[in-house]
């Protein structure tokens, strides 16, 4: 296929989103079919109009994603959207109106669906087959009669209690009167997209909010798969669940992990029970529901409340191997599997008092002001002391190069905040699930930077162009001088954000240099020390007991398995060769502010800067910036025969019916020596496997291949790197003594 507008309007957006964003990572994405219809289910829906655009930079196919018609009306969100190929929905939410009166149950027990008004109109305002809705979506029914303007007959009877509450009121309740809406235009256009052999994107949640949990799913997903099945029997139709995971996805330059499932195919039973209409269709719908929710729940974290993900964030900080850094994608999957565990055994008394214990260990550490992985830091008070002189100046070095971008951009900083801030209270005042309305604030962000960074930079052009006439260069020495300063002024304004990013770094570490200066305050850090480090075994034996309980295949003293077939996030070109000029001149730089060998900014452990989700931290919580691994990593080519790193590890963590992707044994790991080259390590153990099976035999050409660098690749491209054991590598300078994390 040629390209599409479709084609530069992604280019587009990815340039924005490596630029809003600080890493994208997706996982998975070796599983998506390259060829072939498929609907790409999505959730939670956090981030408005940001999430199809983060799920098409990922998934490499181009994807129709349904959209709200009330959204698509507006000006240059709608021409963004269908130059996208979006499908319109009109959702009977955005066509909602508030009834006349009031409405109640006058015999909840005897007579539960029939309603009764107080000065309503319902004749007049409804009709059968629309739906009433009680405030703040505590329940909805549809209308199956109208029997007068004050009686009408629903469908289902109101259950939940908060609903009942209002209706048994003796003075009634509001209500709001929903249309029904006949959507068969838009089921026939999936239809002709999906027999085109093309790709369909839903979100079926039916609308962005900022819960903490995922919404009900609507129906409408499975009627599609099913309908489009029915329709064309031959059809190869594949379903693809995926799992939506931001780091504060309102905050510029966050992170985000996206994550997709394994495809799923629907059962021909289903589509024989769907064209039999009735009971038996709905009965279909349901259980292709269930099927999909379940998927969802797989890549998505599902921790019950706050609290308890502060808890398991906790301890995967205390059980991961010493001077491994986790990737976010990597941190994202350990997360939901602590979060399994804990919902396993959350009754159990040893888990109980290790959590009380973990949740002290928390609250000393925001006392002092510190983060997880700044309690082992070990100095003298002598370096300390040059450390932070050293820092200080790094710091305010830093923040005059961030200045003249940061000063560029703050007016469009300060519009874009007054004017999202104003957007979310907007968005929250119309709608019932929405807690803070912040799942619209970085749309609005972009949005607006979109807007005025032109015209600002243009205005900054003009300026230029009018301060050289005081020079009295050529007209056209002055135009080429002010197209060179519009030209300059991203570069500049990019280069400010990363100097700013590492300055920021280092004033987050100023706080723990202050503690070991103090005096009297290094017994505190020894108490933190020795709080931490017996956390780390009650929770490494807590593991060991339990784990194989719900993992058969639990092995303590096994390290990630390689996985090469994910791909590497799609950055756009544009966005890559700004980073390649920057690295290039800020070489120096880095050089000097990773000389004391204690802050090199790539390779700083992993905190609670890396874990925590936006929907389960109202206030806002904790930043962190992205982790490199220190391992680094060879290129190898991916499934679909793009080059990509191999740096995602698997285990055999999953078993049974309980499928979590990849998997982490985390006890016992070994400790690889950090200033030995991966490679180096990789040739070494190569080399101690074979004679350990007695293949002493070793072609020169393979021997080769191994000490030029790269890592041996089995017959079909793969990286052929064995899981690493303590008991079998004796090579003291490959493997150092294991001990527990």
């Amino acid at each position: 296929m040629g390209l599409q507008i479709y084609d530069f309007v992604s280019f587009f957006f990815t340039i924005l989103l490596d630029i809003f964003f600080r890493e994208i990572r997706p996982r998975g994405a070796h599983k998506i079919p390259q060829k072939g219809p498929v609907i790409f289910v999505a959730a939670p829906h956090a981030n408005q109009f940001v999430d199809p655009l983060v799920l098409m930079r990922e998934c490499g196919r181009r994807v129709s994603f349904l959209a709200a018609k009330k959204s698509m009306d507006r000006r240059w969100i709608g021409a963004m959207a269908r130059s996208m190929n979006a499908i319109p929905v009109e959702r009977p939410q955005d066509l909602a109106k508030a009834g006349s009166g009031t409405i109640k149950l006058l015999d909840r027990y005897g007579d539960p669906l029939r309603v009764t008004g107080l000065g309503t109109k319902f004749t007049k305002e409804l009709l059968v087959g629309d739906q009433i809705s009680l405030p703040k979506d505590v329940g909805s029914s549809a209308i199956v009669e109208i029997i007068s303007d004050t009686e009408l007959i629903v469908k289902k009877e109101f259950k939940d209690l908060k609903a009942l509450e209002l209706l048994t009121n003796p003075e009634g309740s509001k209500y709001k009167c929903l249309p029904h809406m006949d959507q068969s235009n838009v089921y026939k256009t999936v239809f002709e997209r999906l027999n085109a052999g093309h790709c369909v994107g839903i979100f079926p949640e039916g609308g962005s909010h900022d819960r903490a949990e995922m919404l009900p799913l609507k129906a409408g997903v499975t009627i599609m798969a099913l309908g489009a099945l029915a329709a064309n029997p031959s059809l190869d139709l594949k379903i693809v669940t995926c799992g939506l995971n931001y780091f504060h996805p309102h905050r510029f330059r966050s992170r985000a992990v996206v994550e997709f499932g394994e495809p799923l195919t629907v059962p021909p039973e289903l589509v024989e029970m769907y064209k039999r209409g009735g009971a038996e269709k709905r009965e279909a719908c349901g259980k292709l529901l269930d099927t999909i929710y379940e998927a969802l729940r797989g890549v998505t974290l599902n921790a019950p409340d706050y609290e308890t993900l502060m808890v398991i964030q906790a301890a995967r900080r205390l059980y991961k191997p010493t001077h491994r850094k986790l990737q976010i994608s990597q941190v994202v999957e350990l997360n939901r599997r602590f979060v399994a565990g804990y919902m396993h055994f959350k009754d159990n008394p040893k888990v109980i008092e290790a959590k009380d214990k973990v949740m002290h260990y928390n609250t000393q550490l925001r006392y002092h002001g510190l983060r997880d992985h700044q309690v082992n830091i070990r100095i003298t008070r002598r370096h300390a002391i040059g450390m932070l002189i050293s820092r200080l100046a790094q710091m305010i070095f830093l923040s005059c190069l961030a200045l003249p971008g940061t000063l560029m951009n703050l007016p469009v900083a300060i519009v874009a905040r007054v004017i999202s801030n104003k957007k979310a209270k907007e968005a929250l005042a119309a709608s019932t699930v929405k807690i803070a309305g912040r799942d619209v604030l970085a749309t609005w962000k972009l949005l607006v930077a979109l807007g005025l960074m032109p015209v600002l930079y243009f205005s900054y052009s003009v300026m230029v162009f009018i301060y050289c006439g005081r020079f009295d260069l050529a007209l056209k020495s002055r135009l080429l001088i002010a197209w060179a300063a519009w030209a300059l002024i991203p570069f500049v304004t990019y280069a400010s954000i990363r100097f700013g990013e590492v300055g920021i770094d280092i004033f987050k570490s100023i706080r723990p240099l202050f503690l070991s200066i103090i005096p009297g305050e290094e017994n505190t850090i020894n108490e933190l020390r020795r709080a931490r480090s017996e956390l780390q075994r009650t929770i490494t034996d807590l593991i060991n007991e339990l784990a194989p309980e719900i993992y058969p295949d639990f092995d303590s003293t096994r390290i990630l398995d390689p996985k090469p077939n994910d791909r590497p996030s799609r950055s756009a070109s544009g966005t890559n060769l700004a980073q390649t000029i920057f690295n290039t001149a800020a070489q120096p730089l880095s050089q000097w502010l990773g000389k004391d060998g204690r802050f090199d900014w790539e390779r700083t452990e992993d905190s609670d800067a890396d874990d925590v989700f936006f929907f389960l931290n109202p206030a806002g919580g904790i930043q962190g910036r992205s982790r490199a691994n220190s391992w680094g990593g060879a290129y190898t080519p991916s499934a679909d025969g793009s080059r990509s790193r191999n740096r995602s590890r698997t285990s055999s963590f999953t078993s049974g019916q309980i499928q979590l992707g990849e998997g982490f044994k985390l006890e016992a790991l070994t400790e690889l020596p950090r200033d030995k080259p991966f490679a180096e390590v990789t040739r070494r153990l190569s080399v101690s496997r074979k004679h350990r099976h007695g293949l002493e035999g070793m072609t020169r050409s393979d021997t080769d291949e191994n000490e030029e660098g790269g890592p041996r690749r089995d017959s079909n491209g793969g990286v052929s790197t064995p899981p690493i054991s303590v008991s079998q590598y004796a090579d003291s300078d490959v493997v150092s003594k294991s001990k527990d994390v």
